[in-house]
């Protein structure tokens, strides 16, 4: 005999109709501060490669644009009204009150109609969520900022703060590598990097291709290019989690104290707020405690990497 009481009645859904609105975010009494939504208008995209746009973003409302404030290393929802929302890393600087930039891949359902939208279309954000990474901390020291791939990304913000504080850091070395030289992201700004923010740049690729002039193998080869002081450096690494071990070990031998590395986590974020548990390790919120930790928590966290 069926049992009514587990029987879910069915749901009519249209897509079509709640995607050509705009969602509501005015009536701030229904909805809990985490969860504050910011209306914004997509007001300039970039294609930097066949996988990835620069989505720069305006919120609508001025006094909202004055409150929302974020940290190197911190993230946001990002919300396609009709197709869900997707966490996303803060691409751009934290004096920009203006304007926000996201670097996305089209890599899922939400990515993917993100890469159909047009300039003035309108998303809403959430946030920013997370932990930074301690710039204050590394001021007066020399910095080792180290991408693999996409994780150039979420670089961009320390190199925004770095570059509106040059005086109050040493050497800084950006080492970037990627599998092929059409996946190097913000390759227009390698000469901005270098040449006005004193950033030296070292770029690899693994396969090269084409008229690729550089150096080619993996990210590691890079520091026999650099001489690096262990007992005045920091590190930040972002990239594929494979590469964190490779990268952060060979940091490890050449005298670097684990709690002056850091990584960022950023792909494992779901929810921002610790709500649906498919960031954690342990019980470790990677979302709520993270996405940025210290290579010796990382380490102690088991099956974070």
């Amino acid at each position: 005999m069926l049992d009514k009481r587990f029987v879910i009645p069915l749901q009519e859904i249209n897509r079509e109709a709640f995607a050509s609105s705009i969602p509501d975010f005015n009536h701030r009494s229904e909805i809990m501060k985490t969860d504050m939504g910011y209306k914004c208008t997509i007001t300039n995209i970039v294609r930097l490669t066949e996988q990835e746009k620069l989505f720069q973003l305006r919120i609508i409302d001025n006094r909202e644009r004055d409150i929302f404030k974020f940290k190197p290393g911190q993230f946001l929802m990002l919300e396609l009204p009709g197709y869900g929302e997707v966490p996303i890393s803060i691409s751009s600087s934290n004096s920009n009150h203006e304007f926000i930039e996201l670097c996305i891949r089209k890599a899922g359902h939400v990515t993917s109609a993100l890469f159909t939208v047009d300039e003035g279309s309108h998303v809403a954000i959430r946030g920013p969520f997370g932990s930074s990474f301690p710039m204050d901390e590394m001021a007066g020291h020399n910095v080792l900022l180290i991408a693999g791939g996409l994780g150039v990304a979420p670089l961009r913000a320390p190199l925004f703060w770095i570059n509106e504080h040059r005086d109050r850091f040493l050497n800084v070395h950006l080492l970037y590598g990627v599998k092929e030289p059409s996946q190097l992201l913000f390759t227009y700004q390698f000469d901005e990097w270098e040449l006005i923010n004193h950033i030296t740049l070292h770029a690899i690729v693994e396969h090269p291709t084409g008229e690729w002039q550089g150096k080619s193998g993996i990210i590691t080869e890079l520091f026999d290019d650099i001489s690096i002081d262990p007992e005045n450096t920091y590190a930040v690494v972002c990239g594929p989690p494979v590469m964190f071990k490779c990268v952060c070990n060979y940091l490890d031998k050449l005298g670097i104290p684990m709690n002056r590395m850091f990584v960022s986590l950023e792909r494992r974020m779901h929810c921002g707020m610790g709500k649906c548990c498919r960031c954690m390790v342990g019980s470790t919120f990677t979302c709520v405690d993270g996405p940025v930790f210290n290579y010796w928590s990382v380490m102690n966290l088991k099956e974070a990497i």
